[in-house]
């Protein structure tokens, strides 16, 4: 059996934060503003997939009233969800995702996030691609108000 699911994630951009995208720490002036450490393209992609597996969502698990996930990494909550997923007989087939950013350019950091999400997932580099857009100045993300990120994934049933 194979199931697909989709993901969303946005986080306004404030001064006084890293930014981490896909696991990577990127020089910039602004980072992500949120409970863990904001990374919209990692919750996308764990909504997507927990989704898929009808799990429910990143909020439903890790809630951002929770103490506990208080500065989280969420490259170690999406190695969370890919255990839930095994648990359940699921495992990645292949993730596609798209960060929607008017600037920094991520093109120069999207082989180390495909890496960090492959490996977290327990599958090849071959079975995640991630892109990266502008707004062309228009909406949230094109007046750097924010950041947002979209997933789909494809898994299977073991």
């Amino acid at each position: 059996m194979i199931k697909i699911g989709q993901g969303y994630d946005v986080h306004k951009l404030v001064p006084g934060r890293k930014l981490i995208i896909g696991g990577v720490e990127i020089p910039f002036d602004l980072g992500l503003e949120g409970h863990s450490d904001a990374d919209v393209l990692l919750h996308a992609v764990s909504d997507s997939l927990l989704g898929a597996a009808g799990l429910g969502d990143i909020g439903k698990h890790f809630p951002d009233k929770d103490p506990a996930y208080k500065d989280a990494d969420s490259l170690e909550l999406l190695k969370t969800v890919i255990n839930m997923l095994s648990n359940e007989g699921y495992s990645v087939v292949n993730i596609d995702a798209t960060v929607i950013a008017q600037k920094p350019k991520l093109a120069p950091y999207s082989d180390e996030m495909t890496n960090n999400i492959a490996q977290a997932c327990l599958t090849g580099k071959e079975s995640v691609n991630i892109k990266a857009t502008t707004q062309e100045g228009l909406g949230f993300a094109g007046r750097m108000e924010g950041i947002a990120a979209m997933a789909v994934c494809l898994i299977s049933k073991n």
